[in-house]
C-alpha cells in the first residue's frame, strides 16, 4: 500500500540553507505558539533611571514561566512595563503580543487584547464594589452586555473555590480587606476575566499557608479553564508546587542572566542568587 499525502509540505530556503518538512513544521509550530515576545527591551522611570537592560523573554501559548531575582532586580518593573504602566518608559526594544507590536499601546488596550496583571500590593478603590468592578471590566473587554444571572452564578462558584466570603462581592473593592483577601480578590478577577496571558506579581507574598493553598488552587483552575499563559514573579516556591513550570528566568540588574527549566527555581530555593549576582 502506497501512502499519498493530500498536501505537499513546504520547503523553506533561507540563503544557502534548505529546511525540509520536519524542520519547517517545527518552525511553524514555534511561530504559531508564540504569545509574548520581548525583544531587547530597555526601560526605566520617567526621571531617566534605567531599570531594564536589553531584556529578552519569549512565552508560548499555555506556558507557565517563573521570574525570580534578588530585591531590586527589576522583576515588578518588567511586569508593569509589559502592562503599559505609564510610570515606566520604554527607551528601545519591542513588546510583541500575539504577533502585534504593543510597545506603545496603553494599558487598557493591552487588557482588551488579553493581558492581565495581579498586583503585589492591591489598592483600595472606594465607591465601586468588587462585583461591579469585575462586571464592568468584563464588559470593557468583550464590548458586550454581561448577563447578570450567569455572571453572578460564575462569581459565586469562583468565590467558593477561593474560600471567599460571598459578602465581599458587595463590598468596595479591597476596602477593609485583609492582605489575604486582597490577593484572593486578584485571583478572582483572573478567573472571571480569563485573560490569555497573566502576570502574577508576588501573589503569594505575605500570605499564610491556607491562603497560599487557595490562591494556588485558583491559579490551577485558571490554567485548566483557559490554557492561558503565566509569568509568575515570586521569591518563594510555595505557590508553584501544584503547577507545571516550563521555564524559569533569573533577572539581575534588569537583565535575564539565566533561563532554565522547571528545576531551576528549586535550585534557587536551595542555593539563592549569589552565583548570579557575582557574575
Amino acid at each position: 500500500m502506497i501512502f499519498k499525502p493530500k498536501c505537499v509540505l513546504p520547503i523553506i530556503q533561507i540563503g544557502k540553507y534548505i529546511l525540509y518538512p520536519v524542520v519547517t513544521i517545527a518552525i511553524l509550530y514555534y511561530i504559531i505558539r508564540m504569545l509574548l515576545d520581548v525583544k531587547n527591551l530597555n526601560a526605566g522611570l520617567e526621571d531617566g533611571k534605567q531599570i531594564l537592560n536589553d531584556l529578552n523573554i519569549q512565552i508560548g501559548q499555555g506556558e507557565t514561566h517563573v521570574l525570580m531575582g534578588p530585591n531590586g532586580a527589576g522583576k515588578s518593573s518588567l511586569g508593569h512595563t509589559l502592562m503599559g504602566n505609564p510610570v515606566y518608559k520604554v527607551t528601545s526594544g519591542k513588546i510583541l503580543f500575539n504577533d502585534q507590536d504593543i510597545t506603545e499601546e496603553a494599558a487598557d488596550k493591552r487588557a482588551k487584547l488579553g493581558m492581565f496583571m495581579s498586583f503585589q500590593s492591591p489598592l483600595e478603590v472606594p465607591g465601586i464594589s468588587l462585583e461591579a468592578f469585575i462586571r464592568s471590566a468584563l464588559q470593557q473587554k468583550t464590548g458586550e452586555h454581561v448577563k447578570l444571572f450567569q455572571f453572578q452564578k460564575e462569581l459565586k462558584a469562583n468565590m467558593e473555590l477561593l474560600s471567599m466570603n460571598p459578602d465581599y462581592a458587595k463590598r468596595d473593592l479591597n476596602v477593609g480587606f485583609s492582605g489575604g483577601e486582597r490577593k484572593k480578590s486578584e485571583i478572582l478577577q483572573l478567573l472571571m476575566l480569563k485573560p490569555s496571558f497573566a502576570i502574577l506579581d508576588e501573589t503569594d507574598s505575605g500570605l499564610d499557608v491556607d491562603a497560599v493553598r487557595f490562591v494556588a488552587k485558583g491559579i490551577e483552575e485558571y490554567k485548566k479553564q483557559t490554557n492561558g499563559s503565566l509569568l509568575i514573579i515570586t521569591h518563594t516556591t510555595k505557590i508553584l508546587e501544584g503547577l507545571s513550570i516550563d521555564k524559569t528566568h533569573i533577572i539581575v540588574k534588569g537583565h535575564i542572566v539565566k533561563t532554565g527549566d522547571g528545576n531551576l527555581f528549586k535550585e534557587i530555593n536551595e542555593k539563592g542568587f549569589e552565583e548570579f549576582i557575582n557574575k
